[in-house]
């Protein structure tokens, strides 16, 4: 067999395996509004049909065989709810406490870069539609308007995800330029380090009949994207434009900590070992991640890997989670195995490309409700109240 058909044929098979099947399967699926939508599947098909392949194929596929992409949602039926009857829940208080500051739920808006690629409005809709919601906006390096922009949106700072710059003067430059811009907690996302192989979105740009080659351009080291690409981003501005040094070890770690009064996260966080690590270096909290399965092919969902996440960090450090999570449902799991917060990336994604702020608005709304839902079927009535009691794990 001929490599380009060898190549077309795993092609298939993963789009045979995939969730995107589904949306395949529904391109028939017709939202006249945001509003219509009856969870956040619904707004995959329509998003499908919105967004250009490349950019398509940069939001929804994973790395290698695309395993991981499919192990954190398959993680999600590892684990069952225990739902109790007569406990006279009339309703759900989703309120709570992280790191010193009162949320009004525990899901917050993930980073996600380059959102203009799917609306034109980006970021600043999805701040818009975070403050609307009251929820925390994470807000990526890769930002395709500025940090100071988003928070004009936002009515406040975002949580800012640092991509490390490869210079260490660069990466001063960068901190202290959020710091200025008010942020109060910075999540270092270490999962790519080492690159990255992104085969099936390769595959899928290629389809692309645009001229992309500035807007798709990797460097062909990491599999990231180039320097000379990154110097036309805002959070750039005035760097030489490499980031993710591959030699950075837990000695970064200490120099983030003695730089910045921001409250510091480590986001990709996938053993605990390194949770126990990141305690021991002063690390704030960390984030169970896979970058979406996005950056190692492990073969290990995020709830998977949750449980021993949570019990290296043993209370002493909040644990959060983003990975595979469309359901409110799903959003209760982590909870009871005890998360602190959930956070998503492509439902949002997938509402912003359809209908902008709106969209991501109704995302929210539906996993809002949802999780309130779950509660009351599972006897409790705040946040606080959920434990391990509410959960098992599938044997």
């Amino acid at each position: 067999m001929s490599p380009d058909r060898h190549a077309r044929r795993q092609f298939l098979r993963f789009l045979a395996a995939s969730p995107l099947a589904a949306a395949f399967a529904q391109e028939e699926v017709s939202l006249p509004n945001a509003g219509a939508a009856l969870n956040v599947m619904d707004f995959e098909a329509l998003s499908h049909k919105t967004i250009p392949p490349g950019h398509w194929g940069y939001l929804s596929t994973g790395v290698d065989d695309d395993l991981t992409l499919h192990a954190n949602r398959e993680a999600m039926s590892h684990f069952q709810l225990r739902a109790r009857r007569l406990v006279a829940v009339e309703r759900a208080d989703l309120r709570m406490e992280i790191l010193g500051a009162k949320w009004d739920m525990p899901i917050y808006l993930s980073a996600v870069g380059s959102q203009r690629a799917y609306h034109s409005d980006g970021e600043l809709a999805t701040a818009r539609a975070a403050k609307a919601q009251r929820a925390v906006q994470m807000l990526s390096t890769m930002s395709s308007f500025s940090v100071e922009d988003v928070a004009g949106a936002l009515g406040s700072p975002p949580w800012y995800q640092l991509y490390m710059p490869t210079s260490w003067p660069d990466t001063e430059k960068m901190v202290r330029r959020v710091e200025d811009a008010g942020c109060h907690v910075l999540v270092w996302t270490i999962d790519l380090l080492a690159g990255r192989n992104t085969e099936t979105s390769t595959r899928l740009a290629r389809q692309d009949t645009r001229d992309c080659s500035t807007c798709h351009k990797a460097d062909p080291r990491s599999g990231l994207p180039s320097p000379d690409r990154n110097l036309t981003r805002p959070m750039f501005r005035g760097l030489s434009g490499g980031m993710n040094p591959p030699v950075a070890d837990w000695s970064y770690v200490d120099r983030l900590r003695k730089m910045t009064r921001m409250k510091l996260l480590l986001k990709g966080i996938d053993t605990g070992e390194d949770v126990k690590l990141a305690v021991d270096h002063g690390v704030d909290a960390v984030i169970v991640s896979n970058h979406g399965g996005r950056a190692t092919e492990t073969g290990r969902g995020t709830m998977d890997i949750l449980p021993e996440a949570v019990e290296a960090a043993g209370g002493r450090i909040p644990v959060l989670v983003d990975g595979g999570f469309r359901r409110g449902t799903d959003v209760l799991k982590a909870l009871a195995v005890g998360a602190s917060a959930v956070g998503i990336g492509r439902p949002y994604m997938w509402g912003l490309s359809c209908f902008g702020q709106e969209g991501v608005e109704r995302v929210l709304q539906i996993l809002r409700a949802e999780l309130a839902l779950a509660m009351r079927q599972c006897g409790v009535p705040t946040i606080a109240r959920i434990t391990r009691e509410t959960v098992i794990r599938k044997q």
